[in-house]
């Protein structure tokens, strides 16, 4: 079976989707594979597609939408026969001049409606500048809010279906007046650049510069990607809720009546710069001062453990009720992080972060119970 039999097997659509415009639809998809894949998600090409992604796809998909004509160079060669005024008739001077007047004001109109190369770049990054944070504001709006996985969709949505409205654009027009990317002219002009010396040493020295070049590039672009990372650290708190079911940082419950339930809210936000398992434990503990100023666990008792697989800069809030299973004043409602699995014996010591509560603890609400320890 041979090249063009192979090449009919394939849908006719297909087979006439502009090359660009796939381009930016695989774009979407390694992108959406990079992100969501836990093997590429921490990976470096996560930075080179997600700007592309952000800063260029929809922007360019929505340009080549709005402007599926080829630019003004292609459309110079345009004459009357092709702006509608062949009927003009060429022995009536009134009627010449009406039809020149015609082309004039029509050439200009498909000047206005053509726009160049570098212009069409310079739409795209500033289309792409104002869609994307267009779409965060209406996601904000929405019961999804604005994170990873609503953005990615909703700007990748968004990139597919205008690059499928650029391409129907574009096949509405006259194939001499459709835009293309001219891959070929650019490969002539490449290569007949780099094979121009005189002799062979000067061709050899300008495939050295061009090969220069490239890796200058590389290197720039791997320094980027991985460049030592900032401060990475995990936030670890813990929240009440307002009577109105707000969360908010103070007003904790510190009175608790055995077998009775409180809420309590845990958060977890990973600055870490790579997807992180974490597991939340929680204890009740009975402390004592051993003399040097240092509490020592004498009795405790476990209430929850929580796992929770977070993203870079993503955040995980549990809400959670604490119902007491021992009684007694300043006892220690502690809630230790680790990240992966936590050791045999939980303590703050091994702990990764930690935050806890000093809670008094009755048998009934009418025992009296001692001041709650700092």
């Amino acid at each position: 079976m041979d090249r063009r039999t192979l090449r009919l097997l394939v849908p006719r659509p297909v087979r006439r989707f502009p090359a660009d415009l796939a381009a930016v639809l695989a774009l979407d998809a390694a992108t959406c594979l990079v992100v969501f894949l836990p093997v590429l998600a921490d990976s470096s090409l996560r930075v080179g597609l997600g700007l592309a992604f952000a800063l260029l796809a929809p922007g360019y998909a929505l340009t080549a939408a709005l402007f599926p004509e080829r630019g003004p160079a292609g459309s110079e060669d345009a004459g009357p026969a092709n702006l509608g005024c062949e009927d003009a008739d060429s022995t009536d001077p009134e009627s010449t001049e009406s039809a020149r007047g015609n082309v004039t004001f029509l050439s200009g109109v498909r000047r206005l409606r053509a726009i160049g190369g570098w212009e069409r770049l310079a739409l795209s990054l500033g289309l792409s500048l104002a869609v994307v944070p267009l779409l965060g504001v209406v996601l904000n709006f929405t019961p999804v809010g604005v994170r990873l996985v609503p953005i990615v969709f909703s700007v990748g949505a968004f990139t597919a279906a205008t690059a499928v409205v650029a391409a129907v654009r574009r096949w509405s027009l006259p194939p001499r007046d459709r835009f293309r990317v001219p891959y070929r002219e650019w490969y002539a002009a490449a290569r007949s650049g780099l094979l121009a010396g005189e002799t062979r040493t000067d061709r050899l020295l300008n495939v050295a510069l061009a090969v220069s070049m490239i890796l200058a590039l590389g290197s720039v672009g791997y320094a980027v990607t991985s460049a030592e990372r900032g401060q990475q650290y995990t936030e670890f708190y813990l929240l009440s809720s307002t009577g109105d079911g707000q969360l908010t940082a103070e007003n904790y419950p510190t009175e608790f009546v055995r077998g009775e339930s409180k809420r309590l809210t845990v958060g977890v936000t990973n600055r870490e710069g790579e997807r992180t398992n974490y597991t939340v434990v929680v204890e009740l503990q009975r402390v004592a001062d051993n003399g040097s100023g240092n509490a020592t666990v004498v009795e405790r008792r476990d209430l929850h453990r929580f796992r929770t697989v977070l993203g870079p800069n993503e955040t995980w809030q549990h809400r959670h009720t604490v119902t007491p299973t021992m009684t007694g004043p300043n006892l220690r409602l502690q809630y230790l992080l680790y990240r992966g699995e936590p050791p045999a014996d939980p303590r703050v010591a091994n702990a990764y972060e930690e935050t806890h509560l000093w809670v008094n603890v009755t048998d009934s609400r009418n025992e009296a119970v001692g001041p709650v320890g700092d």
